[in-house]
């Protein structure tokens, strides 16, 4: 997908989200997010998206010293749809005049600006889902978008060790975990090294014998790869090594 597919996808996700929590209780606790509340969900949602417009807007090329940005926070619990609306539309303006390609501090593996956009479109993406869970209400996710998701999770986590400590664990001697999309074509190798590990999307690489696989609809793989559900569901098709699976899941949320 492209940087203008993720800026349109970014809105409309956004605009779900808040529609999501128009009139709700927002002291529900968050099951996709153990301890926090609804208002803590939308708080955060909304928090990085404006922190994620900063950094584009000044184009950083080094870590930045403070995630302090100005939240203008609502002034009542009735002004939350709103103000998650407002920072995402606050981004949208930053996403239509900024070079996608232009090169920038990224925590991931793509060091340019359109890294930003798409981080931040998975971000509110999985947080809509954790709110709809939260209240009961129905959750769908475009099958395409959710493919790019998978990919998106599975290039970036190895970036991850400064806030997901655990991914340092994934290592290997070569084991391989396929994640096989099973209503479209589309896979992706995981291949554990003793420095670590990266991923392929690996479509036609019928030689390959996994060492492990988890097969699903796209949708499903990006919700289970967050950790917002379980592999044994009846969603997901699951064979080889189950200690490799256990260990990899442990370690690969973030």
């Amino acid at each position: 997908m492209s940087p203008d597919a993720h800026r349109t996808a970014i809105a409309e996700e956004s605009a779900k989200f808040a529609e999501a929590i128009k009139g709700a209780d927002l002291a529900t606790p968050v099951p996709g997010c153990p301890g926090w509340t609804l208002l803590d969900l939308v708080r955060h949602a909304g928090s990085v998206q404006r922190w994620f417009a900063v950094l584009l807007r000044q184009s950083v090329q080094e870590p930045p010293r403070s995630r302090d940005v100005d939240l203008r926070l609502p002034a009542s619990d009735d002004g939350w749809p709103d103000w998650l609306l407002e920072g995402a539309a606050e981004a949208a303006d930053v996403f239509g005049a900024m070079d996608p390609d232009a090169p920038m501090w990224t925590w991931g593996a793509d060091g340019h600006a359109r890294f930003w956009v798409r981080r931040m479109l998975f971000e509110t993406l999985v947080h809509r889902v954790d709110a709809e869970a939260a209240l009961g209400l129905p959750s769908t996710i475009d099958p395409a978008l959710a493919a790019d998701g998978v990919d998106e999770f599975l290039v970036n986590l190895p970036f991850a060790t400064p806030f997901a400590p655990g991914v340092a664990r994934l290592r290997g001697t070569g084991e391989t975990i396929r994640f096989h999309r099973t209503d479209a074509p589309g896979d992706w190798l995981v291949r554990l090294a003793p420095d670590g590990f990266r991923a392929v999307r690996d479509d036609v690489r019928a030689d390959v014998t996994p060492t492990a696989t988890v097969g699903g609809p796209a949708a499903e793989l990006l919700l289970l790869l967050y950790g917002r559900t379980d592999r044994a569901a009846a969603a997901f098709e699951v064979a080889g090594d189950e200690a490799l699976l256990a260990r990899w899941f442990d370690n690969s949320r973030f």
